[in-house]
């Protein structure tokens, strides 16, 4: 069996420590854990490893957030991926900080990211993680807000966040949508 886990950002040094990027720290986190390292390939990054009879396939595209559908085409054709066995990680400033979504399919809400993969892939059936980074910005800065560096209190708790939406990862590929979702839409990080 395998699994395309696809973390959302924009490459570059300005967009590191972004709210927007949680998806990338999301599958570091992931490949960290198992050891593996990110090699440059094409249209996005790539690990992959092994665990409990599954192969898992870490993706971060290099395309920017807003061309995301071309990279997840590419690599679901590429590894012979069904739909059901994508799974996008994406931040979502919808949903307060610290409480993650797991959905198995869904509107973009708003996310260029999500837009273009529901547009390249025709479907908005796919499963996902909504990683919550809140929405502590006045009006008409919801650019730069997406775009910022963490507070101090967010960054506190960061890590915990990136844990916690990497245990969703595992285990959506482990015990299925069905399992995660009950097991994690209830959990939160508080601040």
């Amino acid at each position: 069996m395998k699994y395309l886990i696809v973390g959302l950002g924009n490459i570059g040094e300005e967009y590191v420590d972004t709210r927007h990027n949680i998806g990338f720290k999301v599958v570091e986190n992931i490949a960290a854990k198992f050891d593996v390292k990110f090699s440059p390939n094409t249209l996005a990054s790539t690990a992959e490893f092994r665990h409990k009879g599954k192969t898992i396939i870490l993706i971060k595209p290099s395309t920017y957030m807003n061309l995301s559908g071309k990279a997840v085409r590419y690599y679901m054709e590429k590894e012979k991926i069904e739909k059901s066995n994508l799974f996008i990680v994406v931040d979502d400033l919808h949903i307060p900080y610290g409480t993650i979504r797991v959905r198995p399919n869904g509107s973009d809400a708003g996310h260029n990211g999500l837009k273009d993969i529901t547009a390249i892939l025709n479907t908005s059936e796919y499963p996902r993680v909504r990683v919550g980074i809140g929405s502590e910005f006045p009006k008409g800065r919801q650019v730069e807000f997406v775009l910022g560096k963490w507070n101090r209190s967010e960054k506190e708790k960061l890590q915990e966040l990136v844990d916690l939406s990497s245990d969703v990862c595992i285990s959506f590929c482990l015990a299925g949508l069905g399992h995660t979702m009950n097991t994690f839409n209830s959990k939160k990080i508080e601040l």
